[in-house]
């Protein structure tokens, strides 16, 4: 029996050492729904437009192609190695086993710290900014975390107790994005033309950031201002692999998950750049709107009327609280997942599905408590809770470049996957990530990230104590994942026919 097909079976986990205790419902739609909602442009756009406006002015825009082209080349590797280890954990499975079970649980950990502090602050954007749009009313850091507080409550509910609801309210949210989106792309142009508010010539203005110095790399502690406007589709175009993380759930992941996760990036990529493009050639005056707290929403009011406005803010408003969904839902399976491994703080409580929602219920309380905790601790200073963004773009740098690395030192070794090849194309695609992660991660060494990296350092000393601890109660032996001979035992089997 081929490596391939065993995977298709349902029982395909026990290959890695483990009992199939998820079930396998989640289709095609759905898996990509997941890989969307996470991304979510209608999220990123709207929180990130008015920072590249101010920090890189409207000609920033055209550096999301280049974001693209990078995040494409990761999502295809990423899809090859989730189509040959499609186990519910993802990067920390991945590296776990194309590596060693130590750095597998430092990626987790750092999987875990950005989904964490990540479903934070998304869902802050819908109570700091959407909401008080919405109703018209000047919010303040408690009707904040309250708001955070309650959408974070209704998502755990959602998540602990029913995917197949979780999968539903998603599978709407996202439908809704990508129609609104299209919509508003098509009503911007058109309405815009007809009223003669579009301009070509904001498409490659520099706004209040001056011509001189502006295509500059920058120095040793700041990025030059075209630079920083690549944070724009860095912050936006992550998560994609969120689809690999529910590999347990998916019917043929091995075929689904890959072709998910491209296909994700790829519609946002197009999608977000037109209504960049359509959004910006439509701004009045990109000096006095770099100011504005909503500034995408000012554009949509002051070309489509404010019933399209509001429409533009409910619309957000579901795509955030559905992009918040999957990444709770995502970092809940990841919990589980390490837990299962006995190797996550609290193990033996999280490591349960329960048997009436069949859902890991345990793990999803777990993590609803700690990005509670997370958003009480930061809460009292709105300046203090918006650098978690600046981490939440800088861990999955982090994240992928980690993965990347090991993929392409081990990919010799690893079994073929008849779901999901890149045949000729690896080698190309393999450089075009390489550069663009080395570039993104240059871009962190800007000071406006500094407290970013002191929050990862904490989170990382904290891991960092609990990985000691299982090293020294348990051996390095203590910490090998379950069954790690089977992929080592199917390159024996091929070599000997």
């Amino acid at each position: 029996m081929t490596h391939s097909s065993r995977q298709s079976e349902p029982d395909g986990v026990a290959q890695f050492g483990y009992t199939e205790s998820l079930e396998r419902s989640t289709g095609r739609f759905a898996s990509f729904a997941v890989a969307f909602a996470f991304v979510s442009i209608a999220t990123g756009i709207f929180t990130t437009y008015g920072s590249v406006l101010g920090s890189s002015g409207p000609m920033g825009i055209w550096t999301w192609p280049i974001v693209i082209v990078g995040q494409l080349a990761v999502a295809l590797l990423l899809g090859a190695l989730a189509a040959r280890i499609p186990v519910t954990g993802y990067a920390y499975q991945w590296v776990s086993r194309l590596a060693n079970p130590i750095l597998g649980w430092i990626t987790g950990w750092i999987s875990f710290t950005f989904l964490a502090i990540v479903v934070v602050a998304v869902d802050y954007t819908v109570a700091s900014t959407v909401v008080p749009a919405l109703f018209d009313f000047e919010g303040t850091a408690a009707t904040a975390f309250l708001i955070t507080a309650g959408v974070l409550l209704l998502q755990a509910l959602l998540v602990g107790l029913s995917m197949k609801w979780t999968e539903r309210v998603n599978n709407f949210a996202v439908t809704a994005e990508l129609i609104g989106m299209v919509a508003l792309v098509v009503l911007l142009f058109i309405v815009g033309v007809a009223a003669h508010k579009l301009s070509a010539d904001n498409l490659f203005s520099t706004g209040a950031v001056p011509a001189e110095g502006y295509w500059s790399f920058g120095t040793a502690t700041a990025a030059g201002p075209w630079m920083l406007a690549f944070l724009l589709g860095a912050f936006t175009i992550v998560g994609f692999e969120s689809a690999a993380n529910l590999a347990e759930e998916t019917k043929r992941p091995e075929i689904v998950v890959p072709r998910a996760m491209w296909q994700a990036v790829l519609a946002s990529g197009v999608l977000g750049f037109l209504f960049l493009l359509v959004v910006t050639a439509a701004v009045d005056d990109p000096v006095a709107l770099a100011e504005s707290g909503t500034p995408i929403a000012d554009v949509i009011r002051d070309i489509l009327g404010s019933f399209v406005g509001t429409a533009l803010l409910v619309l957000v408003a579901i795509a955030i609280f559905a992009c918040g969904l999957v990444i709770l839902l995502s970092g809940v399976r990841l919990v589980w997942a390490m837990s299962r491994d006995q190797r996550f703080p609290g193990w033996q409580a999280l490591n349960k599905v329960n048997a009436r929602t069949k859902t890991p219920l345990n793990a999803t309380i777990a993590l609803t408590t700690i990005s509670a905790v997370i958003l009480g601790i930061f809460s009292t200073s709105t300046d203090a809770l918006f650098k978690l963004f600046g981490a939440a773009t800088l861990l999955p740098a982090v994240i992928y470049a980690i993965t990347v690395v090991l993929y392409i030192a081990t990919r010799r070794k690893l079994p073929p996957s008849a779901g999901f090849n890149l045949g000729r194309w690896e080698v190309p695609i393999m450089a075009v990530a390489v550069i663009w992660l080395v570039f993104a991660l240059s871009l962190f060494r800007d000071a406006s990230f500094r407290d970013p990296w002191l929050y990862v350092l904490v989170m990382v000393a904290i891991g960092a104590c609990y990985l000691g601890y299982l090293l020294v109660t348990r051996g390095k032996d203590g910490l090998r994942m379950p069954d790690m001979h089977s992929i080592d035992a199917e390159l024996d089997s091929q070599g000997s026919r």
